[in-house]
């Protein structure tokens, strides 16, 4: 390892994909590697609301949460170049979409079905996946929302077994074929 960033970021990265894809572990590592600042998103809101999201969501409803989302990721994306990690809907939203497309890039981490299944089946922090069959919704929030990230500036295959680092070391590539967004320093 180097005693600093042997790139430099230009823009900021927003990694977008399911739950499960490994945007928080991938997010943490790639902002360390680069030597800029990360951000989650959903802990930012839940900072800036001093509630969780589920309680936002309970009290205040969905509409209320996804403007919260969206003035948070402007201000995210307004400040120095950095790495953002999302909820796996943000970037369903087109204005959303749009915000990231125009102030930073959206990284989508395309892991398959197996693989998200495998990472998520033993949690129970997942809202959406609390039903009869959690599998059969997982594959249908994947197959509804897969459209919408292809949509993302840069796409990465996250193999099944790759480590984080590996991972983040495919992440850097993937960036560096952007110049507009990272080049080696």
């Amino acid at each position: 390892m180097t005693d600093g960033p042997d790139y430099q970021l230009h823009r900021t990265v927003v990694l977008v994909g399911m739950m499960g894809s490994g945007k928080s572990a991938i997010g943490r590592a790639l902002a360390e590697r680069l030597g800029v600042p990360f951000v989650d998103s959903d802990a930012a809101i839940e900072a800036a609301a001093a509630q969780s999201i589920a309680e936002i969501f309970e009290r205040d409803g969905e509409a209320f949460f996804r403007e919260r989302e969206a003035e948070v990721l402007r201000r995210l994306l307004s400040g120095p170049p950095g790495i953002v990690s999302t909820g796996g809907g943000a970037f369903l939203a087109a204005r959303n979409r749009d915000l990231i497309q125009d102030m930073g890039v959206a990284l989508w981490l395309d892991a398959d079905i197996d693989t998200l299944w495998e990472r998520v089946r033993h949690k129970d922090t997942r809202p959406l996946l609390r039903t009869p069959d959690p599998k059969a919704t997982l594959t249908h929030i994947f197959q509804e929302r897969r459209p919408i990230y292809e949509h993302a500036g840069v796409q990465l295959k996250v193999a099944r077994d790759a480590s984080i680092d590996e991972t983040t070391e495919s992440a850097l590539e993937a960036l560096a074929n952007r110049p507009d967004i990272l080049e080696a320093a």
